[in-house]
């Protein structure tokens, strides 16, 4: 195993309050975290999570947005059920078993955060500047984030697991 291969990567994944909060994985202390439907959050998923890796969790969708708590990867990739569940609003009819189109992880709750970090407070940061998150136009619900700038958030959040990520 290489050094990079190693090390743990930094993640930011977003959830809409009212369908899936910190509070309900909290409640959980772990979920599948399925209904990703798009190619670019999918092949983060599959081909660069590992377990063990940090997740800033985020409400999206919602006044304020913004980040609210600490997630770890604790699972492999593996084929979203959902998918093959007519019933489900996350049905696909072209997945099939043996070529499954769509592929999640389990995520752990690690912490929520006294007060969430805003969206506005994010790009108010000049330290953030280049955080995916506050580009203009990004809505990957699944993206990588730079170990500064997750250790700046989690400093802004006052999380003491800032530690736990090398910058």
């Amino acid at each position: 195993m290489t050094k990079k291969s190693a090390k743990i990567r930094c993640w930011l994944m977003k959830s809409e309050p009212d369908v899936f909060s910190i509070d309900d994985l909290q409640r959980l202390g772990k979920t599948a975290w399925e209904g990703v439907r798009n190619y670019t959050a999918r092949n983060s998923m599959r081909d660069d999570m590992k377990i063990g890796d940090l997740v800033i969790f985020y409400h999206s969708s919602v006044e304020p947005a913004g980040a609210v708590g600490l997630a770890r990867v604790c699972s492999a990739p593996y084929p979203d059920p959902t998918q093959f569940d007519e019933k489900s609003e996350y049905h696909d009819p072209k997945a099939t078993r043996e070529a499954p189109r769509w592929i999640l992880v389990d995520v752990e709750f690690v912490e929520k955060w006294p007060a969430m970090v805003t969206l506005q407070a994010l790009k108010a940061d000049k330290k953030l500047k280049d955080m995916l998150v506050v580009q203009k136009g990004q809505r990957l619900s699944v993206q990588a984030v730079e170990p500064r700038h997750f250790v700046h958030v989690l400093q802004l959040a006052g999380s003491a697991q800032g530690e736990a990520v090398s910058a």
